[in-house]
Protein backbone atom coordinates (compact mmCIF):
# COMPACT_ATOMS: atom_id res chain seq x y z
CA UNK A 1 0.00 0.00 0.00
CA UNK A 2 2.73 2.14 1.00
CA UNK A 3 4.27 1.74 -2.54
CA UNK A 4 1.37 2.09 -4.47
CA UNK A 5 0.66 5.40 -2.57
CA UNK A 6 4.41 6.56 -3.12
CA UNK A 7 3.72 6.34 -6.73
CA UNK A 8 0.95 8.41 -7.17
CA UNK A 9 1.97 10.86 -5.55
CA UNK A 10 5.44 10.61 -7.48
CA UNK A 11 3.68 10.55 -10.59
CA UNK A 12 1.37 13.64 -9.80
CA UNK A 13 4.51 15.26 -8.45
CA UNK A 14 6.31 14.96 -11.74
CA UNK A 15 3.22 15.44 -13.79
CA UNK A 16 2.70 18.87 -12.31
CA UNK A 17 6.10 20.19 -12.77
CA UNK A 18 7.66 18.44 -15.75
CA UNK A 19 5.32 16.04 -16.87
CA UNK A 20 2.46 18.56 -18.13
CA UNK A 21 4.55 20.21 -20.13
CA UNK A 22 6.34 17.28 -22.38
CA UNK A 23 2.45 15.86 -22.38
CA UNK A 24 1.47 19.11 -23.98
CA UNK A 25 4.46 19.62 -26.37
CA UNK A 26 3.75 16.30 -27.80
CA UNK A 27 -0.18 17.13 -28.21
CA UNK A 28 0.77 20.77 -30.11
CA UNK A 29 3.59 18.84 -32.04
CA UNK A 30 0.85 16.63 -33.70
CA UNK A 31 -1.50 19.59 -33.66
CA UNK A 32 0.83 21.29 -36.16
CA UNK A 33 1.22 18.55 -38.43
CA UNK A 34 -2.54 17.50 -38.50
CA UNK A 35 -3.78 21.14 -38.95
CA UNK A 36 -2.56 24.52 -41.49
CA UNK A 37 -2.35 26.96 -39.53
CA UNK A 38 -4.36 29.49 -41.44
CA UNK A 39 -3.34 32.69 -42.84
CA UNK A 40 -4.45 35.44 -39.77
CA UNK A 41 -6.77 37.90 -41.24
CA UNK A 42 -5.57 41.90 -41.20
CA UNK A 43 -6.31 43.46 -37.81
CA UNK A 44 -9.05 45.57 -37.30
CA UNK A 45 -7.65 48.54 -35.15
CA UNK A 46 -10.31 48.96 -32.89
CA UNK A 47 -10.95 51.43 -29.76
CA UNK A 48 -9.33 50.52 -27.14
CA UNK A 49 -9.19 51.68 -23.34
CA UNK A 50 -5.94 51.23 -21.33
CA UNK A 51 -6.42 50.62 -17.53
CA UNK A 52 -3.78 51.05 -15.08
CA UNK A 53 -4.53 50.90 -11.35
CA UNK A 54 -1.92 52.12 -9.25
CA UNK A 55 -1.93 52.31 -5.47
CA UNK A 56 0.65 54.43 -3.55
CA UNK A 57 3.00 54.14 -7.08
CA UNK A 58 4.55 58.06 -7.08
CA UNK A 59 8.08 56.21 -7.51
CA UNK A 60 6.71 54.66 -10.47
CA UNK A 61 3.77 56.43 -12.03
CA UNK A 62 5.64 59.46 -13.96
CA UNK A 63 7.84 56.57 -15.75
CA UNK A 64 4.30 54.32 -16.08
CA UNK A 65 2.53 57.26 -17.91
CA UNK A 66 5.89 58.32 -20.42
CA UNK A 67 5.98 54.29 -21.09
CA UNK A 68 1.82 53.85 -21.84
CA UNK A 69 1.43 57.21 -24.01
CA UNK A 70 4.31 55.88 -26.38
CA UNK A 71 2.71 53.01 -27.48
CA UNK A 72 2.17 52.18 -30.88
CA UNK A 73 -1.12 52.78 -31.53
CA UNK A 74 -3.16 55.38 -33.22
CA UNK A 75 -3.61 58.15 -30.54
CA UNK A 76 -7.27 58.59 -31.74
CA UNK A 77 -8.08 55.05 -30.72
CA UNK A 78 -6.80 54.74 -27.15
CA UNK A 79 -8.10 56.42 -24.19
CA UNK A 80 -5.88 55.96 -20.71
CA UNK A 81 -7.56 55.38 -17.54
CA UNK A 82 -4.99 56.05 -14.17
CA UNK A 83 -6.91 54.58 -11.60
CA UNK A 84 -5.48 55.78 -8.45
CA UNK A 85 -8.34 54.83 -5.39
CA UNK A 86 -6.79 54.77 -1.96
CA UNK A 87 -3.77 56.55 -2.63
CA UNK A 88 -2.59 58.98 -0.15
CA UNK A 89 0.91 59.49 -1.26
CA UNK A 90 1.62 61.82 -4.58
CA UNK A 91 0.54 59.56 -7.19
CA UNK A 92 -2.90 61.48 -8.32
CA UNK A 93 -1.33 64.19 -8.61
CA UNK A 94 1.46 63.40 -10.82
CA UNK A 95 -1.31 62.02 -12.85
CA UNK A 96 -3.54 64.88 -12.79
CA UNK A 97 -0.04 67.12 -13.09
CA UNK A 98 1.53 65.07 -15.91
CA UNK A 99 2.51 66.72 -19.49
CA UNK A 100 0.62 64.90 -21.63
CA UNK A 101 1.15 65.60 -25.32
CA UNK A 102 -1.71 66.93 -27.77
CA UNK A 103 -4.05 64.34 -28.54
CA UNK A 104 -3.93 62.24 -25.74
CA UNK A 105 -7.29 60.63 -24.97
CA UNK A 106 -6.78 60.21 -20.79
CA UNK A 107 -8.65 60.51 -17.61
CA UNK A 108 -7.67 60.36 -13.66
CA UNK A 109 -10.01 58.17 -11.69
CA UNK A 110 -9.43 58.79 -7.94
CA UNK A 111 -11.51 58.09 -5.06
CA UNK A 112 -9.78 58.22 -0.90
CA UNK A 113 -11.35 54.91 -0.59
CA UNK A 114 -9.28 52.37 -0.54
CA UNK A 115 -11.30 49.14 -1.79
CA UNK A 116 -8.72 46.79 -3.33
CA UNK A 117 -7.44 46.33 -7.22
CA UNK A 118 -10.44 44.80 -8.40
CA UNK A 119 -12.83 47.18 -6.75
CA UNK A 120 -10.74 50.26 -8.45
CA UNK A 121 -10.65 48.17 -11.46
CA UNK A 122 -14.72 47.36 -11.90
CA UNK A 123 -15.20 51.22 -10.92
CA UNK A 124 -12.82 52.28 -14.26
CA UNK A 125 -15.32 49.51 -15.92
CA UNK A 126 -18.32 51.76 -15.69
CA UNK A 127 -16.63 54.55 -17.45
CA UNK A 128 -15.50 52.11 -20.35
CA UNK A 129 -16.97 52.54 -23.89
CA UNK A 130 -14.93 50.51 -26.35
CA UNK A 131 -14.95 47.38 -27.07
CA UNK A 132 -11.63 46.18 -25.98
CA UNK A 133 -10.09 46.80 -22.86
CA UNK A 134 -6.42 46.12 -21.51
CA UNK A 135 -4.96 46.24 -17.94
CA UNK A 136 -1.44 46.48 -16.79
CA UNK A 137 0.04 46.97 -13.38
CA UNK A 138 1.30 50.54 -12.60
CA UNK A 139 4.97 49.38 -12.11
CA UNK A 140 5.50 47.27 -15.12
CA UNK A 141 7.28 48.18 -18.14
CA UNK A 142 5.15 47.83 -21.54
CA UNK A 143 6.79 47.16 -25.14
CA UNK A 144 6.00 50.15 -27.66
CA UNK A 145 4.20 47.29 -30.01
CA UNK A 146 2.31 45.63 -26.87
CA UNK A 147 -1.25 46.94 -27.83
CA UNK A 148 -1.21 46.14 -31.65
CA UNK A 149 0.16 42.61 -30.87
CA UNK A 150 -2.87 41.82 -28.37
CA UNK A 151 -5.37 43.93 -30.91
CA UNK A 152 -4.54 41.55 -33.18
CA UNK A 153 -5.77 38.41 -31.82
CA UNK A 154 -8.97 40.15 -31.50
CA UNK A 155 -9.37 39.45 -35.74
CA UNK A 156 -10.54 35.85 -34.18
CA UNK A 157 -13.83 36.11 -33.09
CA UNK A 158 -13.33 33.01 -31.02
CA UNK A 159 -10.99 34.83 -28.84
CA UNK A 160 -12.37 36.04 -25.91
CA UNK A 161 -9.17 37.68 -24.11
CA UNK A 162 -5.10 37.95 -24.39
CA UNK A 163 -2.52 37.29 -22.04
CA UNK A 164 0.53 39.11 -22.65
CA UNK A 165 3.60 37.84 -21.10
CA UNK A 166 5.22 38.78 -18.28
CA UNK A 167 9.08 39.45 -18.07
CA UNK A 168 11.53 39.67 -15.22
CA UNK A 169 14.19 42.36 -15.14
CA UNK A 170 17.26 40.32 -13.70
CA UNK A 171 18.99 43.68 -12.29
CA UNK A 172 20.76 41.25 -10.30
CA UNK A 173 21.65 38.18 -11.90
CA UNK A 174 22.92 36.14 -9.17
CA UNK A 175 20.62 37.22 -6.40
CA UNK A 176 18.50 33.82 -5.31
CA UNK A 177 14.92 35.63 -6.02
CA UNK A 178 16.41 36.95 -9.38
CA UNK A 179 17.34 33.56 -11.09
CA UNK A 180 14.46 31.24 -9.54
CA UNK A 181 11.46 33.89 -10.04
CA UNK A 182 13.13 34.00 -13.67
CA UNK A 183 13.42 30.33 -14.65
CA UNK A 184 9.80 30.21 -13.32
CA UNK A 185 8.41 32.50 -15.47
CA UNK A 186 10.41 31.51 -18.54
CA UNK A 187 8.66 27.51 -17.74
CA UNK A 188 5.72 29.78 -17.73
CA UNK A 189 5.69 31.70 -20.70
CA UNK A 190 6.39 28.33 -22.47
CA UNK A 191 3.48 26.64 -21.12
CA UNK A 192 1.31 29.13 -21.65
CA UNK A 193 2.28 29.53 -25.82
CA UNK A 194 1.88 25.79 -25.90
CA UNK A 195 -1.45 26.00 -24.05
CA UNK A 196 -3.29 28.87 -26.17
CA UNK A 197 -1.79 26.65 -29.66
CA UNK A 198 -3.48 23.23 -27.74
CA UNK A 199 -6.80 25.73 -26.89
CA UNK A 200 -6.78 28.65 -24.37
CA UNK A 201 -4.08 29.91 -21.83
CA UNK A 202 -5.13 28.89 -18.14
CA UNK A 203 -5.50 32.55 -17.12
CA UNK A 204 -3.62 35.95 -17.63
CA UNK A 205 -1.53 37.37 -15.18
CA UNK A 206 -1.87 41.12 -14.03
CA UNK A 207 0.42 42.50 -15.23
CA UNK A 208 -0.65 42.57 -18.57
CA UNK A 209 -3.97 41.16 -20.14
CA UNK A 210 -6.94 42.22 -22.10
CA UNK A 211 -10.53 40.93 -22.99
CA UNK A 212 -13.57 42.34 -24.93
CA UNK A 213 -15.61 44.38 -23.18
CA UNK A 214 -19.13 42.37 -24.27
CA UNK A 215 -17.61 39.48 -22.31
CA UNK A 216 -16.70 40.91 -19.08
CA UNK A 217 -18.70 40.20 -16.05
CA UNK A 218 -18.46 41.54 -12.27
CA UNK A 219 -16.14 39.97 -10.32
CA UNK A 220 -16.72 39.34 -6.53
CA UNK A 221 -14.99 42.19 -4.79
CA UNK A 222 -13.23 39.77 -2.50
CA UNK A 223 -11.45 37.77 -5.09
CA UNK A 224 -7.82 37.63 -4.55
CA UNK A 225 -6.48 36.91 -8.29
CA UNK A 226 -8.63 38.97 -9.71
CA UNK A 227 -6.67 38.59 -13.11
CA UNK A 228 -7.20 34.78 -13.32
CA UNK A 229 -10.73 34.72 -12.21
CA UNK A 230 -11.54 36.88 -14.58
CA UNK A 231 -10.42 35.16 -17.62
CA UNK A 232 -11.05 31.88 -16.48
CA UNK A 233 -15.15 32.77 -16.49
CA UNK A 234 -14.61 34.06 -19.91
CA UNK A 235 -13.20 30.73 -21.06
CA UNK A 236 -15.51 29.10 -18.96
CA UNK A 237 -18.07 30.58 -21.23
CA UNK A 238 -16.64 29.20 -24.65
CA UNK A 239 -14.50 31.69 -25.31
CA UNK A 240 -10.32 31.13 -26.34
CA UNK A 241 -7.80 33.09 -23.95
CA UNK A 242 -5.22 33.44 -26.74
CA UNK A 243 -1.67 34.29 -25.78
CA UNK A 244 0.59 36.92 -27.00
CA UNK A 245 3.94 36.84 -26.62
CA UNK A 246 5.00 39.59 -28.21
CA UNK A 247 3.29 41.71 -26.07
CA UNK A 248 5.39 41.96 -22.46
CA UNK A 249 5.35 43.75 -19.45
CA UNK A 250 8.36 43.90 -17.44
CA UNK A 251 9.20 44.24 -13.95
CA UNK A 252 11.89 44.04 -11.36
CA UNK A 253 11.87 40.60 -9.48
CA UNK A 254 11.61 41.09 -5.77
CA UNK A 255 13.47 42.79 -3.45
CA UNK A 256 14.26 39.80 -1.70
CA UNK A 257 13.17 35.85 -1.08
CA UNK A 258 11.19 37.04 1.28
CA UNK A 259 9.39 39.57 -0.11
CA UNK A 260 8.78 36.64 -3.51
CA UNK A 261 7.14 34.53 -0.55
CA UNK A 262 4.80 37.01 0.71
CA UNK A 263 3.58 37.50 -2.89
CA UNK A 264 3.85 34.12 -3.41
CA UNK A 265 1.33 33.27 -0.50
CA UNK A 266 -1.14 35.85 -1.35
CA UNK A 267 -1.00 34.31 -4.92
CA UNK A 268 -1.31 30.66 -2.93
CA UNK A 269 -4.40 31.62 -1.32
CA UNK A 270 -5.93 32.85 -4.57
CA UNK A 271 -5.56 30.00 -6.30
CA UNK A 272 -7.60 28.02 -3.32
CA UNK A 273 -9.76 30.25 -3.24
CA UNK A 274 -10.25 30.06 -7.19
CA UNK A 275 -10.26 26.52 -7.16
CA UNK A 276 -13.68 26.93 -4.83
CA UNK A 277 -15.22 29.33 -7.22
CA UNK A 278 -14.38 28.03 -10.72
CA UNK A 279 -15.55 23.70 -9.59
CA UNK A 280 -17.46 23.31 -12.29
CA UNK A 281 -14.28 23.31 -14.73
CA UNK A 282 -13.96 20.09 -12.96
CA UNK A 283 -16.14 18.62 -15.62
CA UNK A 284 -13.90 17.39 -18.40
CA UNK A 285 -17.20 15.83 -19.78
CA UNK A 286 -18.35 19.34 -20.21
CA UNK A 287 -15.46 21.32 -20.58
CA UNK A 288 -13.24 19.16 -22.02
CA UNK A 289 -9.87 20.60 -23.51
CA UNK A 290 -10.18 23.02 -21.18
CA UNK A 291 -10.64 21.36 -18.09
CA UNK A 292 -7.73 19.21 -18.84
CA UNK A 293 -5.33 22.08 -18.94
CA UNK A 294 -6.93 23.98 -16.45
CA UNK A 295 -6.29 20.50 -14.00
CA UNK A 296 -2.83 19.89 -15.22
CA UNK A 297 -1.69 23.56 -14.99
CA UNK A 298 -3.29 25.15 -11.71
CA UNK A 299 -5.26 22.32 -10.01
CA UNK A 300 -2.50 20.12 -9.53
CA UNK A 301 -0.06 22.73 -8.57
CA UNK A 302 -2.49 24.57 -5.97
CA UNK A 303 -3.39 21.04 -4.38
CA UNK A 304 -1.91 17.32 -4.80
CA UNK A 305 1.12 18.36 -6.06
CA UNK A 306 2.68 20.31 -3.10
CA UNK A 307 0.35 17.97 -0.39
CA UNK A 308 2.09 14.78 -1.48
CA UNK A 309 6.05 16.30 -1.05
CA UNK A 310 6.48 15.78 2.45
CA UNK A 311 4.16 12.45 2.18
CA UNK A 312 6.73 11.23 -0.61
CA UNK A 313 9.78 12.11 2.05
CA UNK A 314 7.94 10.02 4.97
CA UNK A 315 6.44 6.74 2.53
CA UNK A 316 10.24 7.03 1.04
CA UNK A 317 11.80 6.42 4.57
CA UNK A 318 9.75 3.64 4.99
CA UNK A 319 9.87 1.93 1.55
CA UNK A 320 14.07 2.41 1.98
CA UNK A 321 14.46 0.18 4.97
CA UNK A 322 14.59 -3.33 2.53
CA UNK A 323 15.33 -2.08 -0.67
CA UNK A 324 18.13 -0.41 -2.62
CA UNK A 325 16.15 1.18 -5.17
CA UNK A 326 14.36 3.06 -2.81
CA UNK A 327 17.64 3.52 -1.03
CA UNK A 328 18.80 5.54 -4.18
CA UNK A 329 15.42 7.74 -4.72
CA UNK A 330 15.36 8.68 -0.91
CA UNK A 331 18.85 9.75 -1.89
CA UNK A 332 17.88 11.91 -4.20
CA UNK A 333 15.16 13.49 -2.54
CA UNK A 334 17.42 14.25 0.80
CA UNK A 335 20.23 15.63 -1.70
CA UNK A 336 17.49 17.56 -3.17
CA UNK A 337 16.18 19.02 0.04
CA UNK A 338 19.70 19.86 1.36
CA UNK A 339 20.46 22.09 -1.91
CA UNK A 340 17.55 23.68 -1.20
CA UNK A 341 18.83 24.27 2.47
CA UNK A 342 22.19 25.49 1.14
CA UNK A 343 20.33 28.20 -0.97
CA UNK A 344 18.48 29.71 1.68
CA UNK A 345 21.70 29.63 3.94
CA UNK A 346 23.97 31.36 0.68
CA UNK A 347 20.67 33.82 0.52
CA UNK A 348 20.62 34.98 4.25
CA UNK A 349 24.34 35.86 3.78
CA UNK A 350 24.16 37.52 0.68
CA UNK A 351 26.37 34.55 -1.00
CA UNK A 352 26.07 34.26 -4.85
CA UNK A 353 25.70 30.55 -5.58
CA UNK A 354 23.39 29.83 -9.09
CA UNK A 355 23.08 26.36 -8.10
CA UNK A 356 21.30 26.52 -5.16
CA UNK A 357 18.70 28.73 -6.31
CA UNK A 358 16.49 26.45 -8.24
CA UNK A 359 15.46 23.84 -5.74
CA UNK A 360 15.18 26.70 -2.81
CA UNK A 361 12.97 28.61 -4.93
CA UNK A 362 11.17 25.16 -5.64
CA UNK A 363 10.87 24.63 -1.69
CA UNK A 364 9.50 28.25 -0.98
CA UNK A 365 7.14 27.88 -3.97
CA UNK A 366 5.41 24.67 -2.03
CA UNK A 367 6.22 26.20 1.67
CA UNK A 368 3.76 29.34 0.70
CA UNK A 369 0.97 26.96 -0.75
CA UNK A 370 0.79 25.65 2.85
CA UNK A 371 1.06 29.25 4.31
CA UNK A 372 -1.63 30.00 1.24
CA UNK A 373 -3.85 27.44 2.17
CA UNK A 374 -4.13 28.17 6.05
CA UNK A 375 -4.33 32.41 5.42
CA UNK A 376 -7.59 31.27 3.32
CA UNK A 377 -8.88 29.04 5.63
CA UNK A 378 -8.47 31.65 8.48
CA UNK A 379 -10.19 33.92 5.91
CA UNK A 380 -7.18 36.25 6.42
CA UNK A 381 -5.97 37.00 3.08
CA UNK A 382 -7.74 40.39 2.19
CA UNK A 383 -7.87 41.99 -1.24
CA UNK A 384 -5.76 45.10 1.01
CA UNK A 385 -2.57 43.28 0.60
CA UNK A 386 0.36 45.25 1.33
CA UNK A 387 2.36 44.97 -1.71
CA UNK A 388 6.00 43.27 -2.36
CA UNK A 389 9.02 45.26 -2.54
CA UNK A 390 10.85 45.29 -5.82
CA UNK A 391 14.32 45.60 -6.72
Amino acid sequence: MNALLFWIGLSIVFYAYVGYGIVLYALVWWKRRLQKTPAAPAPNWEAVTFVVCAYNEEDWIEEKIANSIALDYPSDRIQFFFVTDGSNDKTAELVQNFPYPPGIQWQLLHQPERRGKIAAFQRAMTFVQTPIVISTDANTLVNTEAVKSIVAHYSDPAVGAVAGEKRISMGNKDAANSAGEGIYWKYESALKKWDAELWSVVGAAGELFSFRTSVYEHVPTDTIVEDFYLTMRIAQKGYRVAYAPDAYAVESSSASVAEERKRKIRIAAGGIQAVVRLAPLLNIFKYGVLSFQYVSHRVLRWTLAPLFLPILLVLNILLAQNSLFYQIILVAQVLFYLAALAGYLFEQRKMKVKIFFVPYYFCMMNYSMYAGFLRFMRGRQSVLWEKAKRA
